[in-house]
């Protein structure tokens, strides 16, 4: 694709033409023929209309053409309405289909319109030619603009990726794919052209002229040329020619721009894939290989050709084709562009002849020539000119290369062997070294590339990435290459419609419509799982890794593999045929493609010659050596020619390891782009080839409708169509659509949305085919097609009815036209006759002749035109009239304006003229003035002798001075030195002991992990011994090979005729041998990454030991609990057992009884016929059994009760016991919310910990930070008087606010005590509250240590200004001193004439002071502003410490509302824990109470077992007074009767006993069972109890542990702090040793101070002495000289005055000249004035504002002139005065001469008295004073030392007690928390303690219901042997009943006894069957006694 900025308008091919789009013609043509899409073999689909429909079939009519052709009606697509036609956006089409995408992109491809959008792609169709829209004007164009406002163009999508990366902060991406030669790579260059235009930091001029290249733009920075400089060195290195493209990219490339905060460009990052390394050795037809190759030939020089050793292009045998040239390009320009570019891109020279070296070399490979040998299959080098070439290129041995090549040693065992290569493996040794070099190269480029592009310095904020990538590839058959490119545009369809879904979704959630949401990206899923998954089944990428791990792997056993694995898979199909080329097929989404896996494996592994590989890997030359640095990556190619099926498949090699497939290597590779697309906001391009003949202007459609197909196009319009594309705003949509519902919409305003809704009901469209939204009305595919119609339909009839109406009208209108004629035509008609008649009438011809003369018939015409006349002249006078107000007012503003410029000139006059007058004057002044500077000049000259040798004497003394104050600087500078280093070597002291503190802390540290390293080497030696046995193991199999391998070679020996196939044999052994090696090496690898992942296992081992053995524990106490519960089941299953044999056996005899009684009762009938006796006997008995029965029945009503009694406080306890039951139910589901409420809450707090934690170590660098800013601060900082009171008021501010901070710590702590002593369950969540607690306390120690480092600065800064005030006192005082004796020495100066010299040298060494104290109070003031400064910037960093509080306190705040929330959490969980305490009480209670019950309910038992025995011994009685009854009867009626009567009663007693016996067994059962449940309950409630115990009793050792740790822990720290407080204290003692010393020497220094003070009073009385002495001879000299001096200072005055004078004449002489200077400017400026209105105006102003300023100035100056007037004539006057008093003075000096030449006389003799007496004293005290004076000035200095070491040791003992004091204050902390650890852990032992009481009780109970248990159950056995001892009784009783008279009954009880046992052995062992046979034949022996009669 070539452009070029060309003369054209560039909107043309830009802009669609919107009259041609909305021509009204063809929408009805549209309309009335009702066209469609028909497919068709020439143009893809044909326009057609629809002629008639005949079922599944549709007659068209072709509309080119006009054929007829009968379709399919599914072959049939719609047509969009003309409205559609060359659409921007294909999206937006009603008809979604390939025919109408197809038609628009070929009406906009033929209209120059080649960007089209279609939804999220942009289209582009190569144009074949150059189009003028890719200038900067078009750049400009787009600039700024959004997506929509323009038309489609790449620019459009780089402004769009460009602005939303600025806006949206979020990383852009450019996807560009297509196939060879659609257009990627020119794409790519003018995005990047783009954004180096629009965001290039460096913007010069533009410059238009230049034609539109690569670098056509204005110059950018460097990094933008760089950028733009790239892609022509990529191209060169990976470009070539191809059949499609003369420029085809043959790699794929992601080029990362990174762009900064404001959006420029920063730097760059280019990424590469998938180069077609292959086209280096080989091209097909018409081809040509990389561009490099053919430049490099072409554009070298000789120098060059001869350096690389270039020969012509035939010469080489890897350019297939020899020099094909590339239509209107030159290979030479192109070279030194590719140079040119190179240098840009900073490659320097060396770097440049290194890679074209190695390009070189890769041509000189080819050129290597092997022969076959004649009689082996090996292959030689006849001739190795090449070889050496190419060794000379890359700095090899030509013998060692020749040799690895022919003859590579091979690691046979552990002995390296060399074998021999065929011709056919050493030519493909070679071509693959080809390959690898060319692609290590290329890597290398684009690696160097980007480290030009790379710019560290300025981090980029965000990206634009641009993918440059082959697009879907569909041959006849397909390769590995092939799958690899689908399989990556598989991966961006996927993000495509992916990202499509998220916008629709994103447009449809906006617009807050309701559809089913559909993730279109997992449609191409399975085919992307069919590719590249891993295992279950492994996809297809894995499967050939897989086979290339396996030594005899072939492509044939590969596709066996995938056919096995994935032959089963939807998305792939195997070869239908046999005779198929394909081996199998993949359904893309692009299409079915079939794929021939030739040399698979052989491009997966991509096999080098590995001995080759070590040369260049040690190559003589750098460049060659690091291209092959990664040598152990690679795979060796052992052995080639040994397979069957491939020529080149056998055993391949990896390397220590590190073998990684080029499928591995592209997936890695592409994984991580597609990451970072995801994490991109992608944009798509997608480029299409029109034709394949590179002709402008023509486009094959099936082609564009396949790259469609395959780009993901027409899949994005699939994905259109399952949505509602189509959206119009409801106003549109109103607008256009508002024709077919002409009533829906009321008049009046109403909204859009409520319109649109009417006019949809009105239209009664399908409810799935709109939605509407909030600002929108969405439609699906084909709706607005069908609106368009019916929209259609209904203007051609409005159009039709208005045509008619029209055609009405206009015939009307002709009609009455036709009738008016009529009505005419008669008129002249009738007018003709009349005329024919009067024509030859004299009269009329009369009066046809005067009419024209008549003036009448004129005046209307003359009338009309006067009146236009006068209305043309009114309206001339109104506009005159307008002109002249105008005029008018014009005019008098001019005369305004003249007068007042005339005023102005007049002042102006007078002015001018005053200021004449004031300069004549002050002219005559000049002159006077100037006489009497002569004068002053004069005097002057003799006053500077004076000073000049004033000024001498002067030089001396200073230089005595300066040298004085260098010796105090020198001493100075020493005295601060010295302090620096103190300050210095106390820093280091300090560092060193928190150094010795991390050391020790580091030390402990190793000790630990010493330990932890010895017990993992003690496990890495026994995991040694284990390798070396499996060593030993494969030392055997490796012996047993080696055995084999010496057989073998014995067999080679002896068959010497079949050597060479043996020799294969023995090679391929070899090849599986080193094969196992290297597997063996890659375990032992793998064994020591093992050893690594045991060590950690083995760590968690040791943790899942301890756990198991906490586990194990409690699994113990539950063994226990079990075996207890065992124990206890299998007694009561004891007890169920004896119970149910009781009860059998009860029911047993139950029918025995009910049998007996049935016996007895047939007998009774029998003998009923009874006596009187026996009635008599029988009415005694009756009364007795009456009686007998009411005891009974009283005793059963009693029973009864009792039982009722008993049941129903059974049902009671069961009812409880439920309840219980539920209650714990709800109990537990209760406890397991709040545990996991109390879990979360954990976790939260946890987190919170963490952010603490962080906030900790983020305050802790502040704080760092802060204490290294204060300590540089202490040097500098020096206070000021106002910074006292603020930071007093703020210390004391921010001391009350922490007070309050650590009260409420305080309180919270107390807090947090009281709840862990009162939740005993929660207490691992309160130790974390505690140690969060504690980390508050600690921050609140810190932030008081900052506070008091604060005020300790604050201290110290206000000492600092006490101290400078002091300073300054004794400053000002020096000053008033000095003042004073500046006093004295001018009185002394006016007394004696004669010591003016040494007063004058005095005044001068005062002055010198005054200079040295001005200067130290600059110096001063200078500190002061500093010091203010300093103040300002501590200001605004206690502002940030305040900040920082402030946030402190938040913390704490936020801190303070977890620990309420907590607090409430724990009142929850106490409320909680006490609800459980008081259930389990009741539950205790109830358990109790159930106990209590059970004791009375055996209580009960008992009694009725008491009474069941008595009621036993009645019957005994009166069994035994039947017996008696029986032996005293003698007759055999009495005996009869008597028996009736003792049967009938012991029947009766009979059934009471049976319905006794049942309630009794009722009674027992239910007590059983109540005492089962109670059991059973009990159980569970036990168990429960104790799993509540054991956990918590786990609960507790946890705390107990935790605690331990933390009292250690604690311990540990107490240490550390005695530690800390020793060091302390140790450095306490030392300073105040240190202050003792210097306390010494400061007494010491004030007694010799004191002394010294003494003498120099002494001095100072003797000096005041003399003193006097001199005054008094100076007295009389004052007087004198008094008067002299008062004339010279009147004098002095008046010469000060005139020299005023001098200068106001100067000053006012300057504002006269100025003035007339500027006078002379306003008169120019007058003169000038008549130049224009509007400049006179502005001049005007400005002339009124400087006449302003200089009448303010006269007036000044004659104000000046007026004051300097009035002190002339002063000075006039004073000049009188003066010379009068001169006169008068000289008479009276002529009188003091006299005197003064007298006292002369005199002063002369004291004089020389005085000089004798001076001499004298200096003598004797100056060596004295001097001596004291020096010693003073030393012990001054020394104090001072002393003093301001004194303070700074006062400060560190301050400093050091607050150290101590915090500490104390720690100390004391920690020992309040240690006791609360230890309270806590008391509290926790005494828990426990009461917890193992409480077991121990509830185990006793345990064992006292078991006791109370087995005692009921021995008193239920007894019960249970007495009852069957009784049925005994019953039985025998019976058994004698029914024998009769033979059985006497005079048997004793032994006999009885005997009888019992008889009876019941025998009933035992008969069964019930058997019993009642018995009791039949016994009732049938029986003989009836014979009556009497």
């Amino acid at each position: 694709m070539s452009h070029r900025s060309g003369q054209e308008d560039p909107e043309r091919y830009l802009f669609v033409d919107r009259a041609v789009v909305y021509n009204p013609a063809t929408q009805a043509d549209w309309t009335a023929k009702k066209l469609v899409w028909v497919p068709s073999e020439r143009h893809g689909f044909e326009a057609a209309s629809i002629r008639e429909e005949r079922g599944e079939e549709v007659l068209v009519e072709l509309a080119e053409n006009g054929k007829k052709v009968v379709i399919n009606k599914d072959d049939i697509q719609k047509m969009n309405p003309p409205k559609f036609s060359k659409v921007e956006d294909m999206a937006e089409l009603t008809c979604l289909n390939e025919a109408s995408v197809l038609h628009n992109l070929k009406d906009r491809y033929y209209s120059g319109l080649i960007y089209t959008y279609s939804g999220l792609f942009c289209v582009v169709i190569n144009p074949y030619k150059n189009l003028p829209i890719y200038s900067e004007n078009i750049i400009e164009m787009y600039r700024g603009k959004k997506r929509h406002e323009m038309p489609p163009h790449i620019y459009a999508i780089s402004e769009s990726a460009y602005r939303c990366m600025l806006q949206d902060r979020e990383d852009q991406s450019i996807l560009c794919t297509g196939e060879s030669g659609a257009g990627k790579t020119e794409n790519t260059k003018k995005v990047i052209q783009y954004l180096a235009h629009v965001a290039s930091s460096h913007k010069g001029r533009k410059d238009h002229n230049i034609p539109f290249l690569p670098l056509c733009f204005s110059p950018q920075g460097e990094l933008e040329r760089q950028l733009l400089q790239a892609n022509p060195i990529l191209e060169s290195f990976g470009n070539a020619k191809t059949v499609k493209n003369d420029n085809s990219s043959r790699f794929g490339k992601f080029i990362r721009i990174n762009f900064d905060v404001t959006g420029y460009i920063v730097g760059a990052n280019i990424e590469t894939y998938l180069l077609e390394k292959s086209r280096a050795i080989r091209q097909a037809k018409d081809e040509r290989t990389f561009h490099i190759f053919y430049r490099l030939l072409a554009g070298a020089g000789e120098h060059l050709r001869t350096d690389l050793l270039l020969e012509g292009f035939n010469n080489y045998r890897f350019l297939s084709n020899g020099n094909i040239p590339i239509p209107g390009q030159q290979d030479k320009d192109n070279f030194q562009e590719t140079l040119d570019a190179m240098h840009i891109m900073s490659f320097s020279h060396d770097e440049i002849v290194c890679m074209l070296k190695v390009v070189s070399a890769v041509l000189q490979f080819g050129n290597i020539v092997f022969k076959k040998e004649r009689n082996t299959d090996q292959a030689s080098m006849p001739e190795n000119t090449a070889a050496q070439k190419l060794c000379h290129l890359l700095g090899m041995n030509v013998m060692e290369f020749t040799r690895a090549i022919l003859t590579p040693r091979i690691k046979v065992g552990r002995d390296y062997v060399q074998k021999a290569q065929t011709k056919e493996q050493a030519d493909f040794a070679v071509e693959a070294l080809a390959k690898a070099t060319y692609e290590r190269l290329f890597r290398w480029l684009v690696h160097r590339i980007n480290k030009a592009l790379d710019r560290t310095k300025r981090q980029g904020a965000s990206f634009i990435g641009i993918l440059d990538i082959a697009g879907f590839e569909i041959f006849e058959l397909n390769s590995f290459e092939q799958l690899c490119i689908n399989y990556t545009n598989e991966k961006l369809q996927q993000l495509f419609n992916h990202t499509m879904f998220i916008l629709e979704q994103e447009e449809y959630q906006r617009e807050g419509i309701e559809w089913s949401f559909i993730d279109f990206g997992l449609d191409l899923q399975p085919c992307i799982d069919l590719i590249e998954r891993p295992t279950n089944p492994p996809g297809i990428l894995a499967l050939l890794d897989e086979e290339c791990w396996f030594p005899k792997a072939t492509d044939k056993t590969f596709i066996d593999k995938v056919l096995q694995e994935q032959g089963t898979h939807t998305k792939f199909q195997k070869p239908r045929q046999l005779k198929d080329k394909a081996d199998f097929c993949i359904i893309h989404y692009a299409g079915r493609v079939d794929y021939k896996a030739d040399e698979w494996l052989m491009k997966n592994m991509d096999p080098l010659n590995d001995n080759v590989a070590t040369l260049l890997h040690q190559s003589t030359d750098k460049f060659v050596a690091e291209l092959w640095k990664d040598v152990d990556r690679i795979v060796g190619l052992d052995q080639v020619a040994g397979m069957n099926e491939t020529a080149f498949g056998a055993a391949y090699k990896t390397k220590k390891g590190m073998f990684r497939t080029v499928g591995q290597l592209y997936k890695e590779q592409l994984s991580k782009l597609m990451a970072t697309l995801r994490n991109t906001n992608p944009n798509f391009v997608r480029c299409i080839i029109p034709n394949h003949e590179k002709r402008a202007g023509k486009l094959d459609p099936h082609l564009v409708l396949d790259q469609l197909r395959c780009n993901g196009v027409l899949e994005g319009i699939r994905i259109c169509r399952q949505g509602f594309p189509n959206r119009i705003v409801f106003q549109e949509f109103r607008q256009r659509y508002e024709i077919l519902t002409p009533n829906a919409i009321p008049k009046g305003f109403m909204d859009g949305k409520q319109a649109c809704e009417r006019m949809i009901q009105a239209l009664e469209l399908d409810g799935n085919l709109f939605r509407i939204g909030q600002s929108k009305i969405f439609f699906r595919a084909g709706v607005l097609a069908h609106l368009e119609e019916e929209r259609d339909l209904k203007i051609t009839d409005i159009i039709i009815y208005f045509q008619a109406v029209c055609r009405g009208y206009l015939a009307r209108k002709a009609f009455a036209k036709k009738q008016q004629q009529l009505s005419a035509l008669k008129v002249l008609q009738r007018n003709c006759a009349a005329y024919l008649k009067l024509r030859h009438w004299q009269w009329w011809r009369l009066f046809t002749k005067v009419k024209p003369l008549l003036q009448v018939t004129r005046q209307e015409e003359e009338m009309q035109a006067k009146d236009e006349e006068l209305v043309k002249v009114k309206e001339k006078q109104t506009k005159v009239e307008g002109e002249l107000v105008e005029m008018e007012r014009k005019h008098q503003q001019l005369m305004e304006e003249k007068n007042i410029l005339a005023e102005q000139l007049q002042a102006e006059t007078e002015l001018f003229a005053e200021a004449e007058e004031m300069r004549a004057r002050l002219a005559s002044k000049k002159q006077e003035l100037e006489e009497i500077l002569h004068d002053l000049e004069s005097r002057l000259e003799e006053e500077e002798e004076r000073t000049q040798s004033l000024q001498n004497e002067k030089k001396k003394m200073q230089s005595h001075i300066q040298d004085l104050e260098e010796q105090l600087d020198e001493e100075e500078a020493g005295r601060q030195k010295l302090q620096l280093e103190k300050v210095t070597a106390e820093a280091k002291m300090k560092k060193y002991e928190e150094d010795i503190l991390l050391l020790e802390d580091q030390n402990s540290k190793f000790l630990k992990e010493k330990k932890l390293m010895e017990d993992r080497i003690n496990e890495m030696t026994s995991m040694l011994t284990e390798e070396e046995e499996k060593a030993k193991n494969l030392g055997k199999v490796k012996n047993k090979q080696e055995m084999m391998m010496v057989d073998l070679e014995e067999r080679l020996k002896k068959e010497e005729k079949t050597r060479q196939e043996l020799e294969k044999a023995k090679r391929k052994l070899d090849g599986e041998l080193s094969d196992l090696q290297d597997q063996i090496a890659e375990l032992q690898v793998q064994t020591e990454e093992m050893k690594g992942q045991l060590v950690k296992k083995e760590e968690e081992q040791q943790m899942m030991q301890a756990r198991g053995e906490d586990e194990v524990s409690l699994k113990n106490n539950a063994l226990k609990q079990v075996r207890e519960l065992q124990a206890q089941l299998s007694e009561l299953q004891e007890d169920l057992d004896s119970e149910k044999l009781a009860r059998n056996k009860a029911e047993k005899l139950k029918r025995d009884l009910s049998e007996e009684l049935e016996a007895l009762k047939t007998e009774l009938e029998d003998t009923l016929d009874t006596t009187a006796a026996q009635q008599e006997l029988r009415t005694k008995r009756e009364q007795e059994v009456a009686e007998l029965k009411k005891t009974i029945d009283e005793e059963t009503k009693n029973h009864e009760a009792q039982i009722q009694e008993m049941r129903q406080r059974h049902g009671t306890a069961l009812e409880e016991l439920s309840e219980q039951l539920e209650q714990a139910k709800r109990f537990k589901a209760n406890l397991e919310k709040t545990k996991q409420s109390q879990e979360s809450a954990n976790k939260e707090l946890a987190n919170e910990v963490k952010c603490l934690q962080q906030a900790k170590t983020e305050s802790e660098h502040k704080r760092k930070k802060l204490e290294s800013q204060l300590q540089e601060f202490m040097a500098r900082v020096t206070e000021g008087e106002r910074a006292k009171g603020e930071l007093s008021d703020r210390t004391h501010k921010l001391q009350t606010e922490l007070d309050n901070v650590s009260a409420m710590l305080e309180d919270a702590e107390r807090k947090g005590i009281k709840t862990a002593k009162d939740v005993s369950g929660l207490e691992s969540q309160l130790q974390d509250t505690q140690e969060l607690l504690q980390e508050e306390t600690r921050q609140k120690l810190n932030l008081s240590s900052r506070i008091r480092q604060l005020e300790e600065e604050k201290n110290t800064l206000q000492e600092q200004q006490e101290e400078d005030e002091e300073a300054r006192k004794n400053l000002e005082k020096q000053m008033l001193t000095l003042q004073a004796q500046l006093s004295e020495s001018k009185k002394k100066l006016e007394d004696d004439v004669g010591t003016i010299d040494g007063l004058e040298e005095m005044k001068k060494k005062l002055q010198k002071d005054l200079e040295l104290t001005s200067q130290r109070l600059e110096e001063k003031t200078i500190g002061f502003e500093k010091m203010e400064k300093t103040k300002t910037r501590l200001q605004q960093e206690l502002d940030d410490l305040t900040v920082d509080l402030d946030h402190q306190r938040q913390i704490v705040s936020n801190l303070e509302k977890k620990q309420k929330k907590f607090d409430q959490m724990l009142a929850e969980e106490k409320s909680i824990s006490a609800r459980y305490a008081e259930e389990r009480d009741r539950a205790e209670a109830e358990a109790r109470e159930k106990e209590t019950k059970a004791l009375s309910m055996t209580r009960a038992l008992d009694e009725a077992l008491e009474a069941k025995e008595e009621l036993e011994r009645i019957n005994k009685q009166l069994r035994a007074e039947m017996e008696d009854l029986m032996s005293s009867k003698d007759d055999v009626g009495k005996n009869v009767h008597e028996l009736e009567k003792s049967k009938r009663t012991l029947e009766q007693q009979l059934e009471e006993m049976k319905t006794q016996l049942e309630e009794l067994e009722d009674e027992l059962q239910a007590t059983e069972d109540a005492k089962l449940r109670l059991e059973v309950n009990m159980q569970a409630m036990k168990a429960q109890y104790e799993r509540d115990l054991q956990g918590r009793d786990d609960q507790n050792d946890e705390k107990k542990r935790a605690l331990v740790k933390q009292v250690r822990e604690m311990e540990a720290e107490l240490e550390d702090e005695r530690k800390q407080r020793a060091l302390a204290v140790a450095a306490k003692k030392k300073l105040e040793m240190d202050l003792k010393d210097i306390e010494g020497h400061i007494e010491g220094a004030n007694k010799a101070r004191d002394e010294a003070i003494k003498q120099l009073r002494k001095l100072q009385a003797q000096m005041k002495d003399y003193q006097r002495e001199l005054e008094d001879a100076r007295a009389s000299r004052d007087d004198i000289f008094a008067i002299s001096k008062e004339n010279e200072k009147k004098l002095k005055s008046l010469e000060a005055e005139i020299v005023q004078l001098h200068e106001d004449l100067a000053a006012s002489e300057r504002g006269r000249r100025h003035a007339e200077q500027e006078r002379d400017e306003l008169q120019d400026e007058i003169s000038n004035s008549t130049s224009g209105k509007s400049a006179l105006m502005d001049e005007k102003r400005r002339l009124e504002a400087r006449i302003a300023q200089l009448e303010e100035e006269l007036e000044e100056e004659q104000g000046n002139m007026e004051l300097l007037n009035d002190r002339f004539r002063k000075t006039t006057m004073q000049v009188d005065t003066l010379s009068t008093e001169l006169s008068s003075e000289r008479s009276t000096a002529q009188k003091s001469e006299n005197a003064r030449q007298q006292l002369e006389r005199q002063n002369k003799e004291l004089r020389a008295k005085l000089g004798e007496l001076e001499g004298s004293v200096k003598s004797r005290f100056k060596a004295s004073i001097t001596a004291l004076e020096a010693k003073i000035a030393q012990l001054e200095e020394q104090l001072e030392q002393e003093a301001k070491e004194r303070a700074a040791a006062n400060k560190i003992v301050r400093r050091t007690e607050k150290k101590l004091k915090e500490i104390c204050m720690q100390v004391e902390d920690e020992r309040r928390h240690a006791d609360q650890f230890k309270e806590q852990v008391e509290k926790a032992n005494s828990r426990m303690k009461q917890l193992k009481r409480q077991l121990e009780e509830a185990e006793e109970e345990a064992t006292r219901a078991n006791a109370s248990r087995r005692k009921l159950q021995r008193e239920l056995d007894d019960a249970t042997e007495a009852s069957e001892g009784l049925s005994r009784e019953v039985h025998t009783l019976k058994n004698r009943l029914r024998r009769g008279g033979p059985i006497s009954f005079s048997s004793s009880r032994s006999g009885r006894r005997q009888l019992q046992v008889e009876g019941t052995s025998s009933l035992d062992l008969l069964s019930d069957d058997e019993l009642e046979n018995k009791i039949t034949d016994n009732n049938a022996n029986e003989t009836p006694a014979p009556q009497p009669e």
